[in-house]
């Protein structure tokens, strides 16, 4: 099921790269269908439901993490208690493809002026008709941009867990990683050039690999999880989020944490 490819031609999107080098917030937050709150909005679109029915058991230990890890496990980094903040989401899509279990993501254009190049989940800020973004919004806004951004086909995706609402301090950012199993899979690729290079898989055992692993140094100061794979250096709050699922779920590996990758400025 390995699609990886780096043209497309349909829909455009917009991509949310992470860039707080901390994994955030990895517990299961309740969202559920139910009433919005405070003042309506749009309808929502199509009931999303969130089920472990007929998931595979080799993602058993990512479904029980999400309903166990509490925030403060993860992360200093929390949303504001204000509600301050831009409500995104992020899809974290698991497949199966040649070499067993993978992860889907995509990396930005090279052209772009902010996060140029760097590895992303599929993913956006809610829009409108995504309904409450205390509910189901998240579920809907990720399936949505992962469409829009990859061009995979949403019915093919079953939500198994919801994680957390994440924060990502230098971009103000509130993120709700959404996790998914891709039951059905379906082609994807590069929608809109302009802000896509490539979409692409990951084995989950290069992820786990310790021979691919190391800790990203920002000329600022901060540093976090890192992962080499796929001819890409995956850091920021996208490895921080891996980092902690491989973490929760039971299938890190002793790695060596004093490797050290430098990021520039333009990082």
């Amino acid at each position: 099921m390995t699609h990886t490819h780096t043209h497309g031609t349909t829909h455009a999107g917009n991509c949310l790269a992470g860039n707080g080098l901390a994994g955030d917030d990895l517990t299961a937050n309740g969202l559920a269908e139910g009433p919005g709150r405070g003042v309506p909005g749009p309808a929502p679109g199509p009931a999303v439901d969130v089920t472990t029915d007929g998931l595979p058991s080799w993602l058993d230990p990512v479904a029980a993490a999400a309903r166990s890890v509490q925030p403060q496990q993860l992360s200093r980094f929390l949303p504001p208690a204000s509600g301050a903040g831009r409500q995104s989401a992020v899809l974290v899509l698991f497949g199966e493809g040649q070499r067993g279990p993978e992860l889907l993501l995509m990396e930005r254009s090279g052209t772009l002026r902010s996060h140029a190049g760097q590895p992303s989940f599929p993913g956006g800020a809610l829009d409108p008709e995504d309904g409450d973004q205390a509910t189901t919004g998240p579920l809907r806004a990720a399936l949505r941009e992962a469409e829009e951004e990859t061009g995979l086909d949403p019915r093919g995706v079953q939500i198994f867990g919801v994680l957390p609402r994440l924060y990502i301090p230098v971009s103000s950012f509130v993120v709700t990683p959404v996790l998914g199993w891709w039951r059905a899979p379906s082609p994807v690729g590069v929608v809109d050039p302009a802000e896509t290079a490539r979409v692409f898989t990951v084995p989950v055992a290069d992820l786990t690999d310790p021979a691919n692993r190391a800790t990203a140094i920002h000329p600022s100061g901060h540093s976090g999880p890192a992962f080499l794979v796929e001819s890409a250096l995956v850091w920021g709050f996208t490895a921080g989020v891996i980092d902690r699922i491989v973490h929760y779920a039971g299938w890190e590996r002793p790695w060596d944490r004093a490797r050290q990758v430098p990021l520039d400025w333009r990082a």
